[in-house]
C-alpha cells in the first residue's frame, strides 16, 4: 500500500481519469446549488451534475471526473463521536452520460485501487445487487480478485422515487480483525470499524415509472461516489477520518490554544475533532459565498460556527479561537488545485468568522444576564 497526502490523493485520482480513461476533468462546484432549488447545500458528488444526468441539458463531455466539495448535516449530533461522520467532506467521482458502463466502471475501480494507490487485493470485498449477475461476473474477472470477497445485499439499489435507477456496486476494505466488534456475524456490511466503504458505483439503467415499472433507458449512466477522507485514512493507516492530514492539523491547533492533549480523554477528544470538522466546513462555506444568517443556509453555517465555540468553551477557551483555526484550515490546502481561492479569501473569511464570535458572545452574555435575574427572581420567592 503506498502513502499518499490527501492532496496527492485527491490528484492520482483526478489524473488517473483525466489522462488515462479520457475523462474531462472539472473543478469542484460551489456549495451553493445553481437552479437546484430541492437542494440547500450540494450533499453528493453527483448533484451539480444531475441536469446531464437527467438529459435537461447537454453535458460537456460524456465523460467527467471532480471531487466535489459536499457538506451534510444531517447526522452533525455524530460529529466526533464516530470514526467517519463529517459536516464537509470531499467526494471524488467518476461519471459517464451514456457513454461507458459496468465493465469499464468496475475495472477501472479495481485498477486504481490495486495499482495506482496499492490496496491489498485481498482486504478488498464487494457489495452487488442480488439480481445484478452482470456485474458479478464482471468483478469476478478482475485481475487478482477474490472470488469469494463479494456479498449480495438488496439494499444496493439506487433510487428516490420515480426516474433514473439502477442497480450499485459497493466496494469495501477490511481494515483487520482488531478494528472489529468481535461478533462470530462481524462481516461486510456491520456497523463496527473492521469493513470500511470506500467507493460505490451506481449503474444507472432504468427509468422508474409512476405506477412503479422499470424500464430499460436508452442511454444507461454511471454515477461514483469515493470518499477522499476515508480512503486518506486507509492510505495513511489512521483509525480515523480525523487523525490524517486532512484534518488532523486543525486538532493540533485547538489542542494548542486549549492545553488539551489529544487521545487522553475520550470526550475532551469529541469538542476537539468537532472544532476541526466544523471549522473545516465553516471556512469553504464562506469562501463559497455563503454568510452567517437566521435562515436557510446561512443558518446553517451560523449554527456550525457557534457549535464550534461552544465545545471550545467546553475545553476551556475563553478567548476567540476559530480565526487561527482558518489558518490551519488553508495551509491543509494550499497546495491543492481547487483551493487556489480559500487562499486568497483568508484575511476575508477570518473577518467573518470574527464578527460573528463577537456577535454570538454578546447573545450568549445577554442571554446568562436573563437567566441570572430568573434564578435570582426564583430564589428571592424561595423557589429553586
Amino acid at each position: 500500500m503506498k502513502y499518499m497526502t490527501g492532496n496527492e490523493l485527491r490528484e492520482a485520482y483526478l489524473q488517473f481519469f483525466s489522462e488515462k480513461k479520457g475523462h474531462l476533468r472539472l473543478p469542484s462546484f460551489s456549495l451553493i446549488p445553481q437552479d437546484d432549488p430541492t437542494l440547500l447545500l450540494i450533499g453528493a458528488g453527483m448533484a451539480p451534475l444531475k441536469p446531464f444526468f437527467t438529459g435537461k441539458m447537454k453535458p460537456p463531455r460524456t465523460r467527467v471526473t471532480t471531487s466535489q466539495r459536499c457538506v451534510r448535516t444531517g447526522d452533525i449530533e455524530n460529529v466526533g463521536r464516530t470514526a467517519r461522520h463529517q459536516t464537509y467532506f470531499e467526494m471524488l467521482g467518476n461519471f459517464s452520460f451514456g457513454d461507458y458502463f459496468k465493465g469499464e466502471a468496475i475495472s477501472w475501480a479495481w485498477e486504481f485501487l490495486t495499482e495506482v494507490i496499492e490496496l491489498p487485493k485481498d482486504k478488498l470485498w464487494v457489495t452487488v445487487y442480488p439480481d445484478d449477475t452482470e456485474a458479478i461476473e464482471i468483478w469476478k474477472s478482475q485481475p487478482g480478485f477474490p472470488q469469494d470477497h463479494i456479498v449480495k445485499l438488496d439494499d444496493n439499489f439506487w433510487e428516490i422515487g420515480p426516474g433514473p435507477c439502477g442497480p450499485d456496486s459497493e466496494i469495501y476494505i477490511d481494515l483487520g480483525e482488531e478494528r472489529g466488534c468481535g461478533s462470530p456475524t462481524c462481516g461486510v456490511g456491520c456497523d463496527c470499524d473492521r469493513y470500511l466503504e470506500i467507493w460505490n458505483l451506481v449503474f444507472t439503467q432504468y427509468d422508474r415509472t409512476e405506477d412503479g415499472q422499470y424500464k430499460p433507458l436508452a442511454h444507461k449512466n454511471i454515477d461514483t461516489g469515493c470518499g477522499l477522507e476515508r480512503l486518506a485514512s486507509v492510505v495513511q493507516n489512521k483509525r480515523t477520518n480525523f487523525e490524517t492530514d486532512l484534518l488532523y492539523p486543525i486538532i493540533e491547533y485547538a489542542s494548542k490554544v486549549s492545553g488539551v492533549k489529544y487521545g487522553e480523554d475520550a470526550q475532551k477528544d469529541i469538542s476537539l475533532k468537532v472544532i476541526a470538522d466544523h471549522a473545516r466546513s465553516m471556512a469553504i462555506m464562506i469562501m463559497d459565498g455563503i454568510l452567517p444568517s437566521n435562515e436557510g443556509r446561512g443558518y446553517v453555517l451560523r449554527r456550525i460556527l457557534r457549535r464550534a465555540i461552544r465545545h471550545g468553551r467546553m475545553l476551556g477557551i475563553k478567548d476567540k479561537f476559530l480565526e487561527g483555526a482558518v489558518d490551519a484550515v488553508v495551509e491543509i490546502y494550499r497546495e491543492a488545485s481547487d483551493f487556489g481561492e480559500l487562499v486568497a479569501k483568508q484575511d476575508y473569511i477570518k473577518k467573518v468568522i470574527s464578527i460573528e464570535e463577537d456577535r454570538f458572545a454578546a447573545t450568549r452574555n445577554q442571554g446568562m444576564e436573563l437567566l441570572d435575574g430568573e434564578i435570582k427572581e426564583l430564589k428571592a420567592a424561595g423557589k429553586k
